[in-house]
């Protein structure tokens, strides 16, 4: 075992990565209520009803994804994020961006 091993401190890390999916989730969290409030105060078209719909289908996907990794970081040496996982948040993120664009039209 090397020293830096030997001195990690364990519950750090995945503290730190805990709050990062908490501030994430909260930020989606903020782009969705934006989202739904351009959408009504824009007068609300099919278009941009179905993109809030959509906005909140992606959010709670991230959510999701984000609940799933918060619970896996309650260990020591939790595993790392699974391929699964990623692609499914950057789908996510990129969701929200193509979804804004969509309320533009």
């Amino acid at each position: 075992m090397t020293a830096a091993a030997r001195d990690r401190d364990p519950g750090l890390q995945p503290e730190r990565t805990r709050l990062a999916w908490r501030r994430t989730t909260l930020s989606a969290t903020v782009v969705a209520l934006l989202a739904g409030r351009q959408a009504l105060h824009s007068g609300a078209s099919p278009a941009a009803l179905v993109a809030v719909a959509l906005t909140a289908v992606a959010w709670l996907g991230l959510l999701a994804v984000a609940h799933f990794r918060v619970r896996r970081m309650g260990v020591a040496r939790p595993e790392p994020l699974a391929p699964r996982g990623a692609l499914a948040a950057a789908l996510c993120t990129v969701a929200f961006a193509v979804f804004a664009v969509a309320m533009l039209f």
